[in-house]
């Protein structure tokens, strides 16, 4: 029996519709939201405007402080460390006493940035893919471990998926702007999916 072209044609891009991109926040397959961000967490950025959006992190493992109730930053300030490996002494250090550093993955363990951000004076720290080689498809393999050197670590620790820390340290560098403020964390639970204000290069599908 010939299949008429028009409905493999359609076949095709139903299947290209529900296959999910490297980037997605989420695909879509009839769970609640809450089991979709379960264990992750959002923060927004209030300024500078262009980067105004919610943003997802997931959280270290097995090491540093949980985001619970009592972790609760609003209108902080979320500081790029220099050098950006967070891999030796911060040198913006007095930048960062008190507010969130935001570092890059590489040269050294989560745990060790952690650790450098916490002697700075950081109260938590976000870490971000490479600006120069984030790479989408290999998001969903990275995981934020104790690498067990047994640091004392002890402020909250998350990895930024996809390419928003990117996008965030390009903008910010471009904007020739040492900080954005941020929220962190904010209630996404109940928030319909359509509702979420990602930023635009994120994309998922409904």
């Amino acid at each position: 029996m010939l299949v008429p072209l028009y409905s493999i044609l359609i076949l095709v891009i139903l299947i290209s519709a529900v296959s999910p991109g490297a980037n997605d926040l989420h695909f879509y397959d009839g769970v609640s939201t809450a089991d979709v961000i379960f264990g992750d967490v959002f923060f927004e950025i209030l300024d500078p405007p262009e980067l105004r959006y919610s943003y997802r992190i997931r959280p270290a493992k097995d090491f540093g402080t949980p985001f619970n109730e009592s972790v609760k930053f609003l209108e902080a300030k979320l500081v790029p460390t220099v050098p950006l490996h967070s891999c030796s002494d911060i040198v913006n250090h007095d930048d960062i006493v008190g507010q969130i550093a935001l570092s890059e993955r590489g040269e050294c363990s989560f745990v060790y940035k952690t650790a450098k951000a916490q002697q700075a004076g950081a109260r938590a720290v976000i870490i971000t893919e490479s600006i120069d080689r984030w790479d989408d498809s290999l998001d969903h393999l990275i995981e934020m471990v104790d690498d067990k050197m047994e640091l004392d670590v002890n402020i909250p620790a998350a990895f930024l998926l996809g390419r928003s820390g990117a996008t965030i340290l390009h903008t910010l560098r471009n904007l020739k702007k040492t900080y954005a403020v941020i929220n962190l964390p904010i209630n996404m639970t109940h928030v319909p999916f359509s509702k979420m204000n990602q930023p635009p290069w994120i994309s998922w599908i409904l």
